[in-house]
């Protein structure tokens, strides 16, 4: 059994439409390599930082993403490799273990498709575009209703009431 505890810089495409592993980031990799009978088990953990922005609100998002993985890198003829197809097990070629797809596999697939800032993030106003958890809680807009708008404008009178014209407006809550 061989420990390896290193850091390595991240490439540029560690990466999800909204997050990803910064370009040139240290990954940092803590990992046990065991001799079994069909070739060598990769375990331990993976730490890395992410950034990106939130699906719900688009501010920056800055975290780490800590991940356990097992991966068996098979011997060259083992039973594992011959009964496997190709893309189904890592293999050791000659005294070396190509640990990066190991490492960008797992935490590629781990990021999240539509990260948020905060679980309870409410996003943003639909119709003034800004961040709800900024707003007041009686944030509101004028609803208009386009049939009676050329009747308002004519009176004098708010064209928001879905009735008709003279009622009193009304407001619809975000």
């Amino acid at each position: 059994m061989q420990e390896i505890d290193r850091s390595a810089p991240a490439p540029d495409d560690w990466r999800v439409e909204l997050i990803g592993v910064p370009a040139g980031t240290e990954v940092h990799l803590h990992l046990r390599l065991e001799s079994v009978m069909e070739g060598v088990l990769v375990s331990g953990e993976i730490d890395a930082p992410v950034t990106g922005s939130c699906a719900r609100c688009l501010e920056p998002i800055e975290d780490t993403i800590s991940l356990d993985v097992q991966e068996l890198y098979a011997y060259e003829g083992s039973t594992t490799e011959a009964t496997s197809e190709e893309d189904e097990v890592r293999r050791i070629e000659g005294d070396f273990l190509d640990l990066e797809p190991l490492a960008r596999d797992s935490i590629v697939l781990a990021l999240p498709l539509a990260p948020v800032c905060t679980e309870d993030c409410a996003g943003l106003c639909a119709d003034c575009g800004q961040r709800l958890d900024d707003l007041p809680a009686d944030h509101a807009h004028e609803v208009v209703d386009a049939r009676w708008a050329g009747l308002a404008t004519k009176f004098g009178t708010p064209s928001s009431s879905p009735g008709a014209p003279g009622e009193s407006p009304t407001t619809e809550e975000n």
